[in-house]
Parts: structure tokens; C-alpha cells; sequence
């Protein structure tokens, strides 16, 4: 199969790279080599390559920073999946597009999950960017497949269990606070990529929702994993309230894959089992990205 890959310097874009790049015929573009908000640019590379599929996993993720910059924001997470919707239509390829939990309220009492059918009601801009990208695809085009996802952490990038594990390696005496009252599932973005691989040759059009199986909390999550790690640290649970952002965080990301279920689709993984296997082949790496200069 032929696919772009768009977002493809991002962590789950690189990991789409390598589990599909064996398989398939892959172009991958990082954001700095194909801008989205670019119609023309995008038209151009759709007629080079001909793919049968775009995986878009480009977005505009800097969710505090969206407050004051809707514009960026708006351009990124809105415009340009309409463009590749309508390079898709054109050209008559389907579109895979990655969404995100943001498109809900997450005021639905935890551990209740929200599924496809819930009402969405985003509270931030960076949600409201998101779902209005959902609707400029579903408007443009029929051949899609918007994959709502939370949570993601991956051995690129940046991510909230690098952020816990640099704090830890930084400072052992440290206290780290975390909060304890956002609930959702923490995804791998290796496990992510090979459930989008999975869907490469199925005819699922719509939105479905793909995180890891079980949830926590942040605090819950950021424990596991640093106690997977074996390395010292003290952390200490706080509320929502205590450490106040700039962009309002669902209370409840939990996302149940009903779609995928129904479908016989679901290869996700449960958190704890991806995240130890994780540390597993990414330990090492993750001391050596992540430790003080001078204490390796």
C-alpha cells in the first residue's frame, strides 16, 4: 500500500514510520516538510506520491499555548485536515486522522468511558480546534477514519512520562506533585501505530475511539512508571485546583474503543502491560535522554 505520513517527526508519526515502513510504501513528512495549513503544498505532494492513504498525525498539541494562540492552533488543527480531506477527495484516497479526548467536557463521573455515540462538548481551544477538524473532514469527504485517542507517550518527543522521569533524575530530594484527580489511559504510541496498521485493510469509515485499555491518574500513571524505571523519587498527589493551567483538562479522558469492539478490531493493550513493556526496551535510552549532564 502506498501512504503519507504527515506529522511524521512527532512520536506517534515516527512510530507509524517504522511498524509500516516495512509493509508499505511510505512518505513521511515532518510538520517542517509538509505544511498542512498549505493547500497548495499538500495538493502538490497528494498527485507526486498518489497514496492510497494519508495518516495525518500533525496537530497543534501545545494545549496551554492554544489559549493564546488560537489562530496557529485553528490554522493547524482545523485547516489543515480540511485540506487533506479535500486532497483526499480529489484524488479519491481515504484519510486516517488522529482526534483527541479534548472534543468532550470530561465531566462524566470516572470510570464511566465516553464512547463514539457521546455528546461532544469541548472546553479549551485546543478541543475546540480539534473537533472543529473532526467536522471539516466529515464534511468534506466520506473515505475517512478519525481515530480519537489520549494520553500518548512514546519514545520520542516530548511526553508526561519523560516530564516525570526528567524531574526524578533531576532532583531526588524533590517532592513532585501530580495530580491525582484526571482520570483517562495512558497510551503507547507503538501500540497506537500498529492498531492504525491493523485498520489499514479494513473499510471502517467514521470515528472510533483507540487508547489502552484500563485507567488512572495522572499521579496513578506517573508511580507505575517511575517504579518501573527503578529510579528514586517522591511524589505527592494534588487536585486539579492546586496546580491551575492556563487550559481547562477533561476530569475524565477515559475513551472505551466500543467502535473497534463491535468490529472485532481492538488490539490495544492494557496501560501497565504497554508501559512495562516500554521500560523494557526503553530504559537504557530513557536514562541516557533524560539524566542531568554529568550524572551518567
Amino acid at each position: 500500500m502506498n501512504i503519507i505520513v504527515t506529522g511524521a517527526g512527532g512520536q506517534l508519526g515516527t512510530d507509524c514510520l517504522g511498524i509500516l515502513t516495512p509493509d508499505h510504501s511510505v512518505h513521511g513528512y515532518s510538520s517542517s516538510q509538509l505544511d498542512i495549513t498549505q493547500y497548495d503544498r499538500v495538493q502538490q505532494e497528494v498527485e507526486k506520491n498518489k497514496p492510497d492513504v494519508i495518516i495525518n498525525c500533525a496537530a497543534y498539541t501545545a494545549v496551554d499555548a492554544c489559549e493564546k494562540d488560537s489562530t496557529t492552533c485553528h490554522a493547524v488543527n482545523r485547516d489543515g485536515p480540511f485540506n487533506l480531506a479535500r486532497a483526499c477527495k480529489k484524488t479519491g484516497c481515504r484519510l486516517i486522522h488522529i482526534s483527541t479526548d479534548y472534543v468532550f467536557d470530561g465531566n462524566k463521573p470516572a470510570p464511566q468511558a465516553y464512547t463514539e455515540q457521546d455528546a461532544v462538548a469541548p472546553l479549551s481551544a485546543y478541543g475546540r480546534s480539534k473537533l472543529a477538524g473532526e467536522q471539516a473532514i466529515a464534511t468534506e469527504m466520506d473515505n475517512f477514519l478519525i481515530l480519537r485517542t489520549a494520553w500518548l507517550y512514546g519514545i520520542g518527543g516530548n511526553n508526561f512520562l519523560k516530564t516525570m522521569l526528567r524531574l526524578a533524575l533531576t532532583d531526588a530530594t524533590r517532592t513532585i506533585r501530580v495530580v491525582n484527580d484526571q482520570h483517562g489511559s495512558l497510551t503507547w504510541t507503538m501500540t497506537l501505530a500498529r492498531q492504525i496498521a491493523a485498520l489499514l485493510t479494513t473499510d471502517l469509515c467514521g470515528i472510533a475511539h483507540a487508547t489502552a485499555h484500563g485507567t488512572s491518574t495522572w499521579y496513578e500513571g506517573a508511580r507505575f512508571f517511575l517504579e518501573a524505571m527503578q529510579v528514586h523519587f517522591l511524589l505527592e498527589p494534588c487536585t486539579s485546583d492546586e496546580y491551575p493551567t492556563p487550559a481547562h483538562r477533561p476530569h475524565n479522558s477515559i475513551l472505551a474503543n466500543t467502535c473497534l469492539q463491535n468490529n472485532n478490531l481492538d488490539i490495544m493493550e492494557d496501560w501497565k502491560k504497554d508501559i512495562t513493556t516500554f521500560v523494557n526496551l526503553n530504559r537504557q535510552a530513557l536514562l541516557d535522554e533524560l539524566a542531568p549532564s554529568g550524572s551518567k
